[in-house]
């Protein structure tokens, strides 16, 4: 059986990868299948670089292909932020709905012309010997004035798409699947996935 381990613990998360990623019929299990994982730091400065540590460190842990990933929101009136801390950035005892309101006080009084921001999503994909591939997808959009939708989860209910004219928790998982940051950073991702298994029943 191929096997994914989706190093998370965050179940929307791993939920809307298995989603994306249901063409590719893997077994797909996460760091809650596996108690004893040791803990990861998101310590690195990009998305990138905690998406690699992820992925590096789960796999050389269950010696399976890993997929690390990392994302958060980026508004541009904020210099990027939240950025990286787009998880915590409300601080020790965090929430979504915490988050969401902190960065609609951040904005207040700003127009629309002002609330620009994009998401970003980085995968990294390793196994027992190392470090496979990293990519990384955007999704460009606008911050409403006010939280609308109940669907997806973080930011969903304030990242306006401006084709859509909704945000993501109204436009619902089966559209954002299709436009997402994550649906594009797995995209890509996807062949170095078909590739490497083929690789491992060739050896076999």
């Amino acid at each position: 059986m191929k096997e994914l381990v989706v190093a998370t613990k965050n179940k929307k998360k791993l939920k809307e990868i298995k989603e994306i990623l249901k063409g590719l019929n893997l077994k797909i299990s996460s760091l809650a299948d596996y108690p004893s994982v040791p803990r990861i730091l998101e310590t690195g400065e990009t998305f990138k670089e905690n998406a690699v540590k992820k992925a590096v460190k789960i796999a050389s842990f269950t010696g399976k292909l890993t997929l690390g990933e990392d994302s958060g929101l980026c508004v541009s009136a904020l210099g990027g932020e939240p950025g990286i801390h787009s998880s915590r950035f409300s601080g020790k005892n965090k929430s979504d709905r915490k988050n969401n309101l902190k960065l609609l006080k951040l904005l207040a009084g700003l127009s629309v012309s002002k609330r620009k921001a994009h998401y970003v999503c980085a995968v990294a994909l390793a196994d027992k010997d190392g470090l496979i591939k990293v990519v990384e997808g955007t999704c460009k959009g606008l911050i409403a004035f006010e939280q609308r939708g109940k669907s997806g989860f973080g930011y969903d209910p304030l990242f306006i798409v401006p084709e859509h004219k909704k945000t993501f928790a109204q436009l619902g998982e089966r559209v954002k699947h299709k436009i997402s940051h994550r649906f594009r950073a797995l995209s890509l991702a996807q062949k170095a996935i078909v590739d490497y298994f083929k690789r491992c029943y060739t050896q076999n």
